[in-house]
């Protein structure tokens, strides 16, 4: 049933907030080689309830940068898999509303539903996103700042009601310090949501949040 739990994601029910903190990789910082990213997921109180890594390959990592297709598994603190993402490869060209990104989230196998970046004349760099559900019908919007450059604070991406009237919650990237933006994209977020959101929407949120990292934080190396 669509209000069921997914199994694995039940502890999602009790957030109204979830921390997301890249991991360092230090031969990356030395060598410029572009790694496979990974995250800690964390409550309110910084008590980690799930970890995320992501699976390319090199060539496909040193090739396509931050536009590079991937899957990505979230895993609880039993290392079992409780969530999935899967970005395809889709060309890259902020003024072309035909080359535009999404990203899958599933959970055991089980589609939960997708993220589409959306395409407006009026602000066609940062646009819009769509959160839709399984059935593809559209939930929720976020909306991306006209200036998404981390430069001395947090930037903010609104959570709004399928209308776009009503702020429901908040995707925050966190500003680190000079020194860690300038030599490091291991980025960090935040996000607030209501307590008694539906959790596939909550997954769904989060799975929004990765493909927003990747889009406006994640740096190609040189």
């Amino acid at each position: 049933m669509a209000n069921t739990i997914p199994p694995g994601l039940e502890y999602l029910a009790q957030l109204d907030q979830i921390l997301v903190k890249q991991k360092q990789e230090v031969f990356e910082l030395l060598s410029g080689c572009e790694m496979n990213n990974k995250y800690e997921i964390k409550n309110s109180m910084g008590q980690q309830f799930l970890m995320a890594k992501e699976d390319t390959d090199c060539l496909t990592r040193q090739c396509c940068g931050p536009m590079r297709p991937f899957d990505m598994s979230f895993f609880d603190n039993s290392e079992q898999e409780v969530l999935h993402l899967h970005r395809p490869l889709s060309c890259a060209s902020c003024c072309c509303p035909c080359c535009l990104q999404s990203i899958e989230i599933s959970s055991r196998g089980t589609l939960l539903g997708t993220v589409h970046q959306e395409w407006s004349i009026c602000t066609p760099i940062n646009g819009k996103f769509t959160i839709r559900n399984v059935s593809g019908d559209e939930v929720l919007r976020i909306q991306a700042p006209w200036c998404a450059c981390s430069c001395g604070g947090d930037v903010d991406f609104k959570v709004l009601s399928l209308d776009g009237t009503q702020v429901v919650g908040k995707i925050t990237k966190q500003w680190r310090g000079l020194c860690a933006e300038a030599f490091t994209d291991a980025d960090s977020f935040g996000m607030t949501f209501p307590l008694d959101m539906e959790v596939r929407t909550k997954a769904l949120l989060l799975g929004a949040l990765f493909l927003i990292d990747f889009l406006f934080f994640e740096r190609s190396n040189q």
